[in-house]
Order: structure tokens, then sequence, then C-alpha cells
């Protein structure tokens, strides 16, 4: 077996019925020069077994097991800690790699000599007995396509809106001090804009390199925005990433991220809110949508104060 050039962070918990499929998606790339870490995140169902029957048959794969689990951004902070390749990556346990998905970034990624890369994914849902990937996103579209090579966030403000972690592939240098919050939900939006903010350059491409499973049984976290505590976590991670790229001086992407919040988030925020048991639930909402009014950047978005106030802005 070649020496592998990237490291692939899977973490899961509770995944049994999915996680074979991720685990294919890795052996069916066109790039074999991989390794994976396996991290299952105290799963009470058969995840661990998935996981331990993949590293028995195919050496790349490397299994740890926390007997309780410790969250994505834990799990996912011991797998970089281990990490001994050029390049890394993140894929999460209940979602796919497109087959040439690591071919296309790491190539890419050693011809320009960026800090990391980005590119296009789809979600895909439940249809039938299986899962059917949809179309590439508008926003995701803006993101990353056209390609570009050695941009950054000024030039190129618009990426700001590719915020997974498992659409990117870094130089593994790059996360020397960088690593994802813990105890909490959504915890790759802040560290996906200190990326941008960070780095010198990066590169974007318009290839799907991941399909991102919606869940059937609506049990992931970026289905659950009507619990209080995960809508909590998740205005964290929106007023952290708008504070990162304010920090660095990049208003462009500030009001980008803006725009995208708030034709994409703060409407069916609001429509739960409307019907939402606890009132404390509607008072969040509306204090972030005060917090984004207020911001210097909100203005180029709704220049017309009027507006805004006939959207619910």
């Amino acid at each position: 077996m070649p020496d592998p050039i990237v490291t692939l962070i899977v973490p899961g918990r509770d995944i049994e019925s999915f996680a074979p499929a991720a685990i294919a998606s890795l052996q069916a790339q066109t790039e074999p020069r991989w390794r994976a870490i396996l991290i299952d995140d105290g799963s009470v169902d058969a995840t661990g077994d998935v996981f331990g029957e993949a590293a028995a048959s195919d050496p790349r794969f490397e299994v740890v097991r926390h007997e309780a689990s410790r969250g994505l951004g834990a799990a996912r902070n011991i797998g970089i800690d281990r990490v001994d390749t050029q390049f890394l990556g993140f894929l999460d346990g209940d979602d796919e790699l497109t087959p040439t998905a690591l071919e296309r970034l790491t190539a890419t990624l050693a011809e320009t000599g960026s800090d990391f890369i980005a590119g296009a994914y789809v979600r895909t849902r439940p249809h039938g007995e299986g899962y059917v990937p949809g179309r590439v996103q508008p926003w995701t579209a803006a993101a990353t396509d056209p390609g570009r090579r050695r941009t950054n966030i000024f030039d190129h403000p618009a990426a700001s809106a590719n915020i997974v972690a498992w659409s990117k592939v870094s130089r593994s240098d790059f996360w020397n001090d960088l690593r994802f919050p813990e105890g909490v939900a959504y915890e790759d939006q802040i560290v996906a804009q200190q990326m941008y903010a960070r780095a010198l350059s990066f590169d974007v491409i318009p290839d799907v390199v991941v399909h991102w499973r919606v869940r059937a049984d609506g049990t992931s976290i970026t289905q659950s925005k009507d619990q209080l505590p995960v809508l909590r976590d998740y205005l964290v991670a929106l007023r952290g990433g708008i504070r990162v790229l304010q920090d660095a001086g990049a208003h462009s992407a500030v009001t980008a991220r803006l725009d995208l919040i708030l034709a994409m988030d703060m409407a069916p925020l609001q429509e739960i809110a409307a019907s939402h048991p606890d009132p404390a639930y509607a008072a969040a909402v509306t204090a972030f949508r005060d917090e984004l009014r207020a911001l210097p950047e909100f203005a180029a978005v709704h220049p017309d104060p009027d507006l805004a106030t006939a959207l619910s802005w």
C-alpha cells in the first residue's frame, strides 16, 4: 500500500445503518493514498462493530472508541491530534465522498500550495427505499463556482457561505493551533470563518465532493433547530462567525454572510418561533434579529429601513 498523503477524520455516533456507505465511499476513491481515523463517539448501536470490521479488512482504517459520547467537536479534535500526513480532511460517518473527491482536492492543493481547498456538496434526501442526491444550492455554487486558485476571503467573500468542515481538505500544519469548539452544536461554523480569515490563500472547485445525508428520521443536528438548546448553539455559531470576519476586516464577507442569513435562516426561525411553546425561543430569535439590524454592514444588505421592517428583519 502506498504511503498515505491525506488523513480523513470520520466521527460517528449511532450510525450503524449509514456508516457502511461512508466507508465504501472512501474505498472507492480514485486517489488510494489515504488513511481514515474512524471515531466511534459512544455509540449504543453497532457503529463500533462496523468501524472495527472496516479496520480488520483494510489497514488504511484506524478505530478510536469513546465509551461515552464526547461530541462531534471533541471527536474531530482527537482525530486531528493523530494526523501525520501532509493533508487532512473530514467526513461525517453518515455522509459519502464522491469517487474523485480526494484526487481533485489533494492534487489541486499540491499544485497551488494553498492552505486549504473547498469543494461543492449536495444534500441527499430520502426517496423510496434509499437516498437521492439533489442539486448544488445557490449559496454553495456562489462559494465554489467558478473554480479559483490561490484566492482569499477579501477577493472572494462569497466563499464564506461554505461553512461545513467536510467539504474541505487542508494542509495539516494549518491546524497547528486551530481546533473545534467542544460541547456545542454547529461547531464547524466559527472554525470555517477562522480558516478563511487565517489563510494566506485557499482554492475552491465546483466539483461535488460530498453527498450530505438528510436523515429520514430527522435525528441530525441540522434537523433539530426547533429545540431551544440547539437554537442557542446555532445563534452562537452565527454570531461567532460574523465576529471572526469582522475582526479580520473582511467586511464584504460579513455582508455576504448577512445576506445569506437573512435570506435562508431568519424566516424559518421566525416561523418556528411563532408557534413554539417556550417564549424563550421567540425571545432568542428576536434578539438575534435586532443584533443583525445593528451591525454596520446591515445597511449594505437592506439599505431601506422601512423595507427591512416590512420583511420582519
